[in-house]
């Protein structure tokens, strides 16, 4: 163990950082193995255009999760692959509507299986005693009920509250 495995919760961002960095080297490998040149970054914009069709951007970013500037700074890069297209909106010209090219449908098609493997291998892995997936939903379900910075705030708050008294 380390420092920062010794440190507990004050380091679970570095923590899932390093397992999301391992996570997608990893990813990486598994797609070079099956001939795939992807990087697993692009992973979240390409599956909600597989499942979605198209998108406006802020659309995109909300199913991903990600910042407006993060969303775009992949949408970009897919657009230089040559995986995605965009165009205006017909009804609101400010709109730009997002989806798969060809390239990016094909892609999608020799991935799958790729998706299947990946599935398993990390079911696998997550199958724990404190499953990963199941405690990334609690958190993430009570980050949306009222976030980290919300709560430490009301904590110092309650614990000035306390010293005055």
């Amino acid at each position: 163990m380390n420092i920062i495995d010794n440190a507990g919760v004050l380091a679970i961002s570095t923590r899932l950082q390093r397992l999301a960095e391992q996570l997608r080297k990893d990813g990486l490998l598994i797609y070079k193995d099956h001939g795939i040149d992807f990087e697993p970054k692009w992973f979240p914009v390409i599956y909600v255009l597989h499942n979605k069709g198209i998108l406006s951007v802020v659309e995109i970013a909300m199913e991903i999760g990600y910042t407006h500037p993060s969303t775009i700074t992949l949408l970009k890069e897919l657009e230089k692959q040559k995986m995605i297209r965009s165009g205006k909106d017909k009804t609101d010209e400010r709109k730009r509507l997002i989806q798969l090219t060809e390239k990016g449908k094909e892609l999608v098609g020799k991935m799958g299986p790729v998706w299947n493997l990946m599935v398993k291998t990390i079911t696998e892995i997550t199958n724990t005693k404190n499953n990963l997936m199941r405690a990334l939903d609690e958190v993430e379900a009570a980050l949306r009920k009222k976030g980290f910075a919300e709560r430490a705030l009301e904590e110092k708050a309650s614990g000035t509250k306390k010293k005055k008294a």
